[in-house]
């Protein structure tokens, strides 16, 4: 976890937007001495920010080096909760598992687990997720709502949307949701969501969002078993994009729709998570642990249950299945 001195110090070049701030401006608002403000710009630098000095101008930040890190995310980050504490790892198993830990030792709302690389990323149904360095978002999001258990998966279908609010604002792509949590562009998949729970019987301690997306990709970096079903940002549309952006997107759109649930409900997401529904009206095939149903997708529930209608008008509740569209 990045000290609140640097934390501080982003801000104050997030506020400036990309015109000089002074050394005695910089000092002021982290509370620090000028030569502790020399400091930390020789710190960034050693990370690879670009910082120009100019007497009786003062500092600015020219270029940022191509990471993942704390202060690339809170450069330009806007939003008021939601990532303004990062955890940053080069490599690790799972951001899942730092952000149980970081949220069992208090860790608050909005934390940030952030990895240029997973080693043991899992998807839905505990399924491996291809997770190499340096080309994609493996992130890991803790949220403290007050909220029944029973309404915890439609944060789930809230994150689909953000996702995909945040793709379209990014690029010129139109993605679309396959239920419950994955992200298709072209009908391969981009990302995949995976919620869990900390909790007790009668109520919720957290619940910690895991979201794994194909930002810079080449086709060849796949895995040959992937390369007909999954894709990328780049990939789609043919040039890379900064993921430290893509994830300052996807948490100012997040915060904006939890903001929205907290206050309205499920309502308003349930019409836009079915806006972006890729099967919704069609028919597709469920495979559950038990049986494999062929119907039309009809929508879903408000506790994000699939609601689908085979040949003879039974209406079926899907809770976990596979969905072949």
């Amino acid at each position: 976890m990045q000290s609140d001195v640097r934390t501080k110090l982003i801000e104050a070049f997030s506020t400036a937007n990309g015109t000089f701030i002074s050394g005695q401006q910089i000092a002021d608002y982290i509370g620090c001495s000028r030569t502790a403000v020399w400091k930390h710009i020789e710190d960034l630098r050693t990370e690879g920010y670009v910082v120009e000095a100019v007497r009786n101008k003062g500092y600015r930040i020219i270029t940022t080096p191509e990471k993942v890190t704390a202060n690339e995310i809170q450069l330009g980050l806007q939003t008021k909760i939601l990532g303004k504490k990062v955890h940053y790892e080069e490599s690790v198993e799972t951001t899942q598992k730092i952000a149980h830990k970081l949220s069992n030792e208090g860790a608050p709302e909005g934390t940030l687990v952030v990895a240029e690389e997973q080693k043991g990323g899992k998807g839905r149904l505990m399924r491996p997720w291809y997770s190499p360095k340096y080309t994609g978002v493996w992130m890991s999001l803790i949220l403290r709502p007050s909220i029944p258990f029973h309404q915890a998966p439609q944060l789930t279908l809230l994150a689909a949307v953000a996702v995909v609010q945040a793709i379209e604002n990014i690029t010129e792509l139109k993605p679309q949701i396959k239920w419950p949590n994955d992200i298709l562009i072209n009908r391969k998949k981009v990302t995949g969501i995976l919620t869990e729970l900390q909790a007790e019987s009668d109520r919720i301690h957290s619940v910690i969002i895991g979201i794994g997306m194909n930002i810079n990709q080449k086709q060849t970096d796949f895995p040959e078993e992937l390369q007909d079903i999954a894709t990328s940002l780049a990939i789609a549309g043919g040039q890379n994009i900064s993921r430290a952006k893509v994830i300052q997107e996807v948490l100012m759109r997040l915060e904006a729709l939890y903001e929205l649930y907290l206050a309205e409900g499920f309502l308003p997401i349930k019409g836009l998570w079915e806006s972006y529904a890729v099967s919704l009206g069609q028919e597709i095939k469920a495979t559950t642990v038990n049986e494999t149903i062929v119907g039309k997708a009809l929508g879903i529930t408000d506790a994000g249950v699939l609601l689908l209608e085979d040949q003879n008008g039974k209406v079926h509740s899907i809770y976990s299945a596979d969905i072949h569209i």
